[in-house]
């Protein structure tokens, strides 16, 4: 099922989006509150909104991001009666500690199964399952867990992930014909640069909060993490059986043209929804992703 925005039925949430003001992401808004959670590759930062034994939330922020990202969706949907968590990932900012030297054995790189064995546990440290959010990287992470573990799922959403399966940049709009040419370094290092220049033109605000996470931010998770995403697993069968709904959201300027993302909603039966920004919806349409994402979840219970 296809799903976008013309601008002849555009609504109330579409009109809050063009109108957010630039703004300080470090400051969290009413009802959000910080904690720590101990995974297996360590103490990782969290973010909660609404009210414990409701339905859970769960959403997993992606390589260079953080928890942050869902501020602006978080409170909504608390008052829509779930209880909303997101994490750090291990080595991105506020749980740069953790990662896999922290691990039983210690190990030398982040892996798929680092990041997994992470999301699992946040998963059942509470008893009933949740509706679960992958953003960008996290997207593939939390693909990984489901085919583990579906029954911890009640909903699946991949918000700007990779749609394809083994080198995954290879389809990346004018930088894919020779992303396989890099070594997970050097695309990190890029990657930073980019984010450290403001290439894409964020408002100052996000800018600068994007530049001091950085300076937390492990260089070897970005690293690990680009490598990890040239040989990204095909999981679209499995998807693709399964019954829980799924929704993959994009912005229609993402990295990845819209007609790959298309593919891969068709692939594994998902819907798709397009929102009129680039890679990042979950900052630039909040409203209308969680307008997008509530009904997922009605279609869930």
């Amino acid at each position: 099922m296809f799903v976008s925005v013309p601008e002849d039925v555009r609504d109330d949430a579409f009109a809050l989006d063009s109108q957010l003001p630039d703004r300080d992401w470090t400051q969290l808004p009413d009802g959000v509150t910080a904690s720590r959670f101990a995974a297996p590759s360590g103490s990782l930062a969290v973010l909660e909104a609404g009210r414990r034994g409701d339905p859970r939330v769960v959403l997993v922020p992606g390589v260079t991001g953080s928890k942050e990202d869902f501020v602006l969706m978080m409170p909504a949907i608390a008052e829509a009666g779930f209880h909303v968590l997101a994490y750090d990932m291990a080595g991105q900012y506020e749980s740069h500690a953790a990662g896999p030297a922290n691990l039983v054995p210690p190990a030398r790189r982040y892996t798929h199964a680092l990041f997994v064995a992470d999301l699992l546990a946040v998963l059942e440290s509470v008893p009933e399952p949740a509706h679960v959010l992958g953003y960008s990287f996290a997207g593939t992470v939390t693909q990984l867990a489901f085919v583990e573990r579906p029954e911890l799922f009640l909903s699946l959403t991949m918000l700007s992930a990779p749609p394809q399966s083994g080198q995954g940049f290879r389809g990346v709009k004018r930088i894919g014909w020779f992303s396989g040419l890099t070594t997970g370094s050097v695309g990190a290092a890029l990657m930073i640069l980019g984010l450290q220049l403001n290439v894409v033109k964020v408002p100052p605000g996000r800018a600068s909060f994007v530049r001091d996470r950085l300076k937390l931010t492990s260089r070897r998770s970005v690293a690990d993490i680009i490598s990890l995403m040239k040989h990204a697993p095909d999981l679209d069968a499995v998807l693709a059986g399964s019954p829980i709904p799924k929704l993959v959201a994009v912005g229609e300027h993402d990295l990845w043209p819209v007609e790959l993302h298309r593919d891969f909603a068709s692939a594994i039966g998902a819907t798709l929804a397009v929102y009129p920004t680039g890679h990042s919806p979950c900052e630039t349409s909040p409203n209308q992703l969680v307008r997008d994402l509530l009904a997922l979840y009605s279609r869930a219970a």
